[in-house]
């Protein structure tokens, strides 16, 4: 690359450094850490969405963790030793500043590099600054001939090129930096903007240099899936890619990257497991409070793509792991797939766009005829929730054909809502149960929608009827992501409305009874014990009851429970149904009963690193089995997370109906098409 590339280069990642400090200035403002100086050193005040506050929240956390270890075994050491901290790529980074505050550096010094731009910015923005003067004590600025932008007796900010490691050596060693203290090496998001080989060559240097150091990185991982391939477009969109994820997708590739290159122990953790596993649940539970918050699907994902990464030398280093291991192993992944089901795109429906949504529901009316509402997506080009109906249909060729329904037959109007659900009371009538408008606006009342449609079948002549559904007085909350499944009582018809999340309610545990016939709810006694509450899980019919399995329980935490809610003569009787091997916990999947097997699909799972694929449940024996999807046919990415889905149990097919979600700070993204999954090799036992 020539002296213009390289430019151009440092300008698109320089400006990542941009972005990153106003999100940790936002997150400092809405209480998620403490930092009163993000605000002084990031250019103007931003406000950042609850999901984007999370996601660096734990990165701020997971650096901080190393950081007080590193302070933490170096205090330790007899005096005179002084440590050394040595940010790499550190932008407009606070660490100095709240390390100092904390009183933290009294035998510890801090070393910046960044680009000279980057560099000499915030060394006059800090001497400027008289709050940051107050803390630094007396300094010197450099001038622009020299590498050494800021000095002071712990602080040095230093004005070089990581690909230049020669300059960066003399850099540091004029800057006082000695080789033979410990030090602690810190890289946020750094290594992966350089070249595979520049980015080797500063991992075995620093190994060579330092012989007592601890070198931490947060990066990027796992670029196969569909979330990773989302984050990888993202970045190629800003001309900054991520280099050298092929080479080390996961964590066991990036833990021998560093012991191959001279260090002596490393460990490395993905953000879930360091969530879970090295924050204490007070803590968890103050941050899941801050703010209104409903995009779990993408929280986890983006935990599952980014991990803390620790690497050793040196006796004083390498004896204590920063990273205390576990007593169970937060990665469990199930054991080797029972086979595929073969994945194809619906035909007819490669330039229907009005089913690029997530969050909806879909409801079977017939055979030949799959309707949709909801959800947010794209509509009149732009991304919204969306207020317009589609309906898949089976023409006489047996070809899906997917269409809009625009036109409303009254003055009902379809409020826009999400996670809610639509059930079958004939082949035109749908009752609509919950939902939300946002994270603090539930979706008022039910609805009943009415679908016509003409003689010829015609799309531009279909419309519906949107009304408000009258239900008798009853225990029906205002909620959203529950489920709502038929189930009998005594012979009679009923929709058990189960789970989901409140306002007030981070997870509800109450069974909802609606009589079919009269629309008024009916209390039925309950016995067995009261499962946790839960959301996003799945519920389908079974032998008159309902099979409830997974979610995501009170404290964020995927379940893994397999639950029947049995009748009995004048009574439901909760069951757990005991499944070998345990299913892995997930939530956000869907749910259907095929040749007395429960399929559970897609979905978002914490605890493996593999992609949800179709896990299959014996229902007689209880034995489970994992199933991958062959996307081989299928334009990819295919998120299967916030979808629906609906069984053709005679074509022995199962259609795969929206998807995706908001990307963490990378994007919105729909699932393209629909797609049918073959189910064929399920219709024999197991």
């Amino acid at each position: 690359m020539g002296p213009q590339g390289r430019e151009r280069r440092a300008g698109t990642v320089q400006s990542t450094n941009d972005s990153s400090a106003l999100s940790k200035r936002s997150l400092a403002a809405h209480g998620y850490v403490r930092d009163a100086f993000a605000a002084l050193l990031a250019p103007r005040p931003v406000r950042r969405t609850p999901l984007i506050h999370r996601g660096y929240y734990v990165r701020a956390r997971a650096v901080r963790h190393c950081v007080r270890a590193f302070l933490r075994l170096t205090g330790a050491l007899p005096a005179p030793t002084r440590a050394q901290i040595l940010s790499l790529g550190s932008g407009s980074d606070s660490l100095y500043f709240r390390l100092k505050a904390a009183g933290l550096l009294a035998r510890a010094a801090v070393w910046e590099v960044d680009f000279p731009d980057v560099s000499r910015l915030k060394a006059e923005r800090i001497g400027e600054t008289p709050e940051l003067c107050a803390l630094t004590g007396p300094f010197e600025i450099g001038d622009s001939a020299s590498a050494l932008c800021f000095s002071s007796s712990d602080y040095r900010i230093l004005g070089a090129d990581l690909r230049e490691l020669p300059r960066l050596d003399e850099a540091l060693d004029g800057a006082g930096l000695d080789a033979a203290s410990p030090t602690l090496l810190l890289a946020e998001a750094v290594l992966t903007y350089l070249e595979p080989a520049r980015a080797a060559a500063l991992i075995a240097w620093a190994a060579q240099r330092f012989p007592d150091a601890l070198f931490v990185i947060y990066e990027q991982m796992k670029p196969r899936d569909a979330f990773g391939q989302v984050m990888l477009q993202h970045f190629r969109r800003l001309h900054s890619p991520l280099h050298g994820l092929e080479l080390f997708p996961d964590l066991e590739a990036q833990r021998r990257r560093f012991l191959q290159a001279g260090w002596t122990a490393c460990s490395a953790l993905d953000l879930n497991e360091f969530y879970r596993c090295l924050l204490p649940a007070d803590e968890r539970r103050r941050v899941e409070t801050l703010e209104p918050f409903d995009e779990f699907e993408e929280w986890h994902l983006k935990c599952a793509h980014y991990f803390i990464l620790a690497a050793s030398r040196g006796d004083t280093l390498s004896k204590t792991p920063v990273f205390p291991p576990s007593e169970a192993p937060f990665q469990r992944d199930p054991a080797s797939p029972s086979g595929f089901l073969s994945a194809r795109v619906v035909t007819g429906d490669h330039q229907d766009s009005s089913l690029r949504r997530y969050g909806h529901a879909s409801v079977l009316l017939s055979p030949g005829v799959i309707f949709s509402a909801g959800g947010f997506g794209e509509q009149e080009g732009r991304h919204c929730r969306v207020s317009r109906f589609h309906l898949l249909s089976r023409s006489c060729d047996s070809e899906w054909k997917g269409s809009q329904i625009s036109r409303l037959r009254t003055e009902g109007q379809w409020d826009g809502r999400l996670y809610h659900t639509m059930t079958r009371l004939s082949d035109t009538q749908v009752l609509v149960l919950g939902g939300r408008l946002s994270p603090v606006n539930p979706a008022s009342g039910a609805l009943q929608l009415d679908f016509y449609k003409s003689e010829d079948n015609c799309p531009e002549d279909q419309s519906v009827t949107v009304t408000e559904a009258t239900l008798g007085e009853g225990p029906m909350l205002p909620c959203w992501r529950h489920s709502t499944t038929e189930v009998y009582h005594q012979n009679q018809r009923y929709l058990l409305v189960y789970g989901g999340r409140s306002v007030t309610e981070p997870a509800v545990s109450d069974c909802r009874f609606l009589h079919v016939e009269t629309m008024a709810w009916v209390r039925i006694p309950v016995e067995g014990a009261t499962p946790q509450g839960r959301h996003s899980h799945s519920a389908c019919s079974w032998q008159g009851g309902a099979l409830i399995a997974g979610g995501l329980g009170v404290s964020e935490e995927p379940l893994s429970s397999v639950l029947f809610l049995r009748p009995v003569s004048s009574r439901f009787l909760w069951e757990s149904i005991d499944v070998q091997p345990p299913i892995t916990p997930r939530y956000s999947h869907t749910a259907h009963v095929f040749n007395g097997k429960l399929l559970l699909v897609g979905g978002v799972w914490i605890h493996c690193s593999s992609v949800p694929g179709v896990t299959v449940i014996n229902l007689t024996t209880g034995v489970s089995s994992e199933y991958q999807i062959d996307t081989a046919s299928v334009p990819w990415p295919l998120m299967l997370h916030s979808h629906s889905s609906a069984l053709l149990p005679e074509e022995q097919q199962l259609l795969l109906i929206g998807g995706g979600g908001n990307c963490f700070s990378f994007g919105t993204y729909f699932n393209p098409h629909t797609v049918a999954l073959d189910l064929s090799s399920l219709s024999s036992g197991q």
